[in-house]
């Protein structure tokens, strides 16, 4: 596609910080879990392009036809039964993330 379809990105550990709580608490029935940042795919892309390298081409593919256009959560039961919402922005996220993948990389070829 164009990128312009959007995600919301979760940090790990702000993902499991709102399962752990929910699980500790009294209520039963479903509640969005997720950070409700909404980036079009094009703006990740765009920020790990930065992030790794600059110089790299972003390739555009065909969508899916069920490809959903906007995903965005709404965690207001979360905020307000689990007092939870995240706290890691997505480009603190990816910086973890890619930190976390360039020791693996590291790491295997000793």
């Amino acid at each position: 596609g164009d990128g312009s379809q959007t995600r919301s990105f979760c940090y790990v550990s702000d993902l499991v910080e709102g399962f752990l709580r929910l699980m500790n608490s009294d209520y039963v029935g479903p509640v969005n879990i997720g950070n409700p940042g909404e980036y079009t795919i094009l703006e990740l892309a765009q920020a790990v392009q930065n992030l790794i390298n600059p110089d790299a081409e972003i390739k555009f593919e065909p969508l899916p036809s069920d490809d959903p256009r906007r995903r965005q959560p709404d965690i207001t039961k979360a905020k307000t039964l689990l007092n939870w919402e995240p706290i890691v922005a997505l480009q603190e996220g990816l910086k973890l993330t890619i930190e976390d993948f360039r020791d693996r990389i590291k790491n295997n070829q000793k």
